[in-house]
């Protein structure tokens, strides 16, 4: 990225070398009339990310260092205004994927229905900047396509069919993703995914899948008006069965009724659980909706499992390393439903003192702590 990058990196690493700088720096920052809470960061020239977060920093405090380069003789690396020009493109052009890594890495909801949009936006970015006036930031473009292409040349099918089965998007994002990279190869890489969703669906339909029983079933002996009430949810439920096996009669599977029914409004269903929705149709669409949940709860990144990895090294440290694997189990499954599966509040996402969950595992008998 050339020598803006490193200048500005040194600039960071300078002011936050010493307490004097910093006081220093502090100075600079209220000479120019900067209010900002925002603190330097410093990268590791290695991960992309963290150097996003510093040149967006950094930028930040332009001034202040222009300021520091007056006042302070030893400081040799204050970025010209042609260099910070260029941090502040390189600042941009990192911007949509610092955002895109954010979204998949992220380890508290399905994400194979957000797999296809983020994949399509990174080669799209990349496409786009393959002409930017800057040289470098083309040449670096040039070389994210190069390392992109190993990896996702071929997009991940199954994966992509999570966005057929999120009722907003269906094939209708497909095309419109395929298009905008090529007009040419659209339709082809639209029916491929479609004969392969296809072909997936036939293998569920050869299974026999029972449908969990409802609620209504699971409940004590009912009152009069609740026998009414779960009498109509039975008729209810024999209704949508005859509607479907009347369509089925007339050719058209589940899949078929699923994709020939309109798509849900964009920024109406904004907020929308697609999961729950498939749980609340699975009456409707049967053998479809367990397919649905099996592709849409399947991860795109190993960050899930890492941080479970991590979290059970607290768990099992120096002094506690005599636990059964079942108790161990128990003791993540309560640190889950004690925060309510919500991240937390701090970066840190790990157990802060087992000690917090023991109390709570100690109500039930079958759990037993060997410390």
């Amino acid at each position: 990225m050339g020598d803006a990058l490193n200048k500005i990196r040194d600039s960071v690493k300078y002011v936050k070398g010493s307490e004097g700088r910093m006081k220093v720096f502090e100075e600079c920052v209220e000479t120019v009339g900067l209010q900002l809470k925002v603190g330097l960061s410093t990268d590791v020239p290695t991960k992309w990310n963290s150097t996003y977060k510093m040149l967006d920093s950094a930028i930040k405090y332009r001034r202040a260092f222009s300021s520091l380069h007056l006042f302070d003789t030893n400081y040799k690396h204050c970025p010209s205004n042609e260099e910070w020009a260029r941090g502040e493109k390189i600042c941009e052009f990192f911007m949509p994927f610092n955002e895109i890594t954010k979204l998949i890495s992220g380890s508290t909801y399905p994400t194979s229905n957000l797999y296809f949009m983020q994949v399509w936006k990174i080669e799209l970015l990349l496409k786009r900047n393959l002409n930017n006036e800057d040289v470098v930031l083309r040449n670096m473009a040039s070389s994210m396509r190069l390392k992109f292409e190993k990896y996702w040349e071929q997009y991940s099918v199954i994966l992509a069919m999570g966005v057929v089965f999120d009722p907003r998007m269906k094939f209708k994002l497909l095309d419109f993703c395929f298009k905008k990279l090529d007009p040419n190869t659209c339709k082809q890489k639209s029916d491929y995914v479609k004969s392969k969703l296809y072909m997936l669906f036939e293998a569920y339909k050869s299974k026999t899948m029972t449908v969990p029983p409802s609620s209504s079933t699971l409940s004590t002996p009912p009152c009069e008006n609740a026998i009414i009430e779960e009498t109509s949810d039975e008729m209810i439920e024999e209704f949508v069965q005859y509607c479907n096996q009347d369509d089925v009669d007339n050719g058209k599977s589940t899949l078929d009724l699923y994709l020939d029914e309109p798509q849900k409004d964009m920024k109406m269903f904004a907020d929308m659980d697609i999961l729950n929705y498939w749980k609340e149709n699975r009456h409707r669409f049967g053998e479809l909706s367990y397919m649905a949940c099996d592709i849409l709860s399947i991860p795109i990144t190993t960050v899930a499992s890492e941080s479970t990895f991590s979290i059970g090294g607290r768990v099992l440290n120096k002094y506690r390393n005599c636990m059964l694997p079942s108790n161990v189990q128990a003791l993540l499954c309560a640190r889950n439903w004690i925060r309510g599966f919500e991240p937390p509040d701090h970066d840190d996402d790990e157990i802060n003192g087992v000690e917090e969950i023991v109390p709570v595992l100690s109500e039930f008998s079958e759990v037993t702590i060997i410390t």
